[in-house]
């Protein structure tokens, strides 16, 4: 486990505007909750609420990864229009204690998926 700092900055902030998630057009998520999760030089990354997706849409799949700053990823597949977008969602269900807040939400690769942010 490595904690962020000056070399590795993380940072985790309340997004302001509501977010929706859609896949091939079916919202997948839709919340006014959503984390903002800044890392290093990577691009931000909307981390929503579970309770604000429609679980029923994803189907958890076998891939795991490691973060050695936020911790275990599980992935999820959506399905939506009759298609399976594979491992386009990751979570961590246990984060490092100093990620604690990204528990119980959900993060979507934007090349997978369209995230809208509305004022």
């Amino acid at each position: 486990m490595k904690l962020p700092g000056p070399d590795h900055p993380i940072t985790i902030t309340a997004n302001p505007k509501r977010v929706r998630v859609l896949a091939d057009g079916v919202v997948v998520a839709d919340t006014t909750h959503a984390l903002t999760l800044k890392e290093a030089s990577y691009p931000a990354v909307q981390y929503v609420p579970r309770e604000d997706a429609n679980m029923a849409l994803l189907a958890r799949t076998e891939r795991t990864t490691h973060c050695p700053y936020k911790g275990d990823a599980n992935y999820f597949s959506i399905n939506a229009n009759g298609k399976s977008i594979e491992n386009s969602i990751w979570t961590y269900e246990t984060p490092f204690p100093a990620m604690a807040e990204i528990a119980g939400h959900l993060a979507f690769y934007p090349d997978k998926v369209t995230i809208e942010e509305v004022a």
